[in-house]
């Protein structure tokens, strides 16, 4: 049967992966994924042989008819990413969007992502948020950050190691260095760590001490 299952890989530790989803690998006909030779290690852990195909930001545009041909032909096909969701600030998106054009049939298990731990840690309020990902790194970034200036709900952002400093120095300046933001890395792995404070005394601390890992950045919103 023709089919799309995105399965959300561990972020971290290999046992927040579900039953299912170890199923899901096991009995379909392909996965696609970032990087074969990442993927491969999770799927030899978990003893899954299901073949593997590159699918990634460099080449989702030109490999994604040939990849709806086979979903066609009843190849069920999983979809994974490094890690967490597929289609969260990962590859995802214009395959599931080619698939329910194409009336193939799109199912998601319900699995590991970074952002939801990372709110839920930081103390701020997650009854209502916006996830931002990651910020364009030259081109609106500015632009964005002003008119994120202003909005009430808690900000959800992904960030580098490399550019984390430069991020809480122009939220610092654009948002105020007083605004309450949690900074939480490393998430489900064994250096995981969640530091809160203002805008300033997290810039002032990652200054100190230099960034390591993949960083969640959490701000509260304007009050």
């Amino acid at each position: 049967m023709a089919k799309l299952i995105l399965v959300p890989t561990p972020i971290g530790n290999l046992s927040d992966i579900s039953e299912r989803a170890v199923e899901s690998l096991r009995s379909c006909d392909l996965i696609l994924c970032e990087d074969t030779r990442h993927s491969k290690k999770l799927v030899q852990h978990l003893g899954v042989s299901t073949h593997l195909r590159s699918f990634h930001m460099h080449n989702e545009h030109q490999v994604l008819p040939a990849i709806l041909d086979s979903i066609k032909n009843n190849e069920s096909t999983c979809l994974i990413s490094d890690a967490g969701t597929p289609g969260i600030s990962d590859p995802g998106f214009l395959l599931v969007r080619a698939c329910i054009e194409a009336d193939i049939e799109v199912s998601c298990l319900p699995g590991p992502t970074a952002f939801v731990p990372a709110l839920v840690l930081s103390g701020l309020p997650s009854d209502r948020f916006c996830f931002e990902g990651f910020l364009p790194h030259k081109k609106g970034r500015q632009s964005k950050l002003k008119l994120l200036s202003d909005e009430p709900r808690t900000m959800v952002f992904y960030e580098s190691p490399h550019r984390l400093v430069k991020s809480l120095s122009q939220m610092a300046e654009f948002f105020g260095s007083e605004r309450r933001a949690s900074i939480s890395r490393e998430i489900s792995k064994v250096h995981e760590e969640t530091l809160r404070g203002t805008l300033s005394e997290l810039k002032d601390h990652f200054e100190k001490t230099k960034p390591k890992g993949e960083f969640v950045l959490v701000v509260s919103g304007k009050a």
